[in-house]
């Protein structure tokens, strides 16, 4: 383990999927999330899946994370916003 506590060697890519409620605009609110805070993100890399009943959608970001602190602050950011039902 890290000095900081962490299993994770930074950088890194860390993948994060976004589960919420299916709209017309849920993948662009979340690319717009992750590139406040990981300004080198490329939305073009956005991996999304609707539910077999099409109400929920998954959004899968991965993102170079430069820190354990940039990574708190985004799954907190995800996790904050409206649409969004779970973050793993």
């Amino acid at each position: 383990m890290s000095e900081t506590g962490t299993l994770l060697q930074f950088p890194c890519d860390f993948p994060l999927k976004v589960v919420g409620v299916r709209s017309d605009d849920f993948a662009q609110q979340i690319v717009a999330v992750v590139q406040a805070l990981v300004p080198d993100f490329r939305p073009e890399t956005v991996e999304m899946r609707a539910s077999q009943g099409g109400k929920y959608l998954s959004v899968t970001v991965t993102v170079t994370a430069r820190s354990q602190v940039q990574l708190d602050a985004l799954y907190q950011a995800l996790t904050r916003h409206p649409g969004v039902k779970f973050v793993l």
